[in-house]
């Protein structure tokens, strides 16, 4: 089925909607919330909580692209899961990784007057992301989006680990004076 016919099951208040969309989208949606949780059971949760909050969100919301609103659904919902868990300590996965490579340059602590500042910083960080050739902006986004290993970067773009090591470093260190050149402290 197409994702505006899916759309337009939800549109309709159709339970057949969700039912459409996880036929689809299931293993799209399992991927990123094991990349980030790396638990089965918790991953399954936060998909099917995807589920209900894409029930919840259509209407008022009508997504052009149902495959990049699922996605940040569910990788939302298992940030927050992963936060969950892993308040009073810090976890061995991936994401503990991920985090940190990113923390020195983006801080997730923002206050409410801080979110015109915060939509400008995004359209700026996309910016960057269009600037970047094909290829370091599939590498980009699957660490960073996605929240894939190096070694299944690595494996997918057919490099070594280390390579794709060096080019996130290069790439963070690219974003980080992109940012400072356009007025934001880090």
């Amino acid at each position: 089925m197409e994702d505006r016919d899916i759309v337009q099951l939800y549109l309709e208040r159709n339970e057949r909607a969700i039912s459409e969309t996880s036929s689809k989208y299931e293993g799209y949606c399992s991927s990123i919330a094991m990349n980030i949780l790396n638990n089965r059971e918790d991953a399954e949760e936060c998909v099917n909580e995807t589920y209900l909050n894409t029930w919840k969100s259509i209407p008022p919301h009508k997504p052009k692209m149902l495959s990049t609103f699922l996605g940040k659904i569910v990788r939302n919902l298992s940030f927050n899961k992963y936060k969950s868990i892993h308040s009073k300590k810090r976890g061995g996965y991936e994401i503990s990784l991920i985090l940190d490579e990113l923390a020195e340059i983006v801080s997730d602590e923002a206050s409410a007057e801080d979110n015109v500042i915060r939509n400008e910083l995004i359209k700026t960080v996309d910016g960057f992301i269009a600037s970047l050739s094909e290829e370091k902006r599939y590498v980009f986004i699957r660490r960073y989006w996605y929240s894939d290993s190096i070694a299944k970067i690595a494996e997918q773009c057919g490099r070594s680990e280390n390579s794709v090591y060096v080019e996130l470093s290069r790439m963070r260190k690219k974003l980080r004076d992109y940012l400072t050149e356009r007025g934001y402290e880090i």
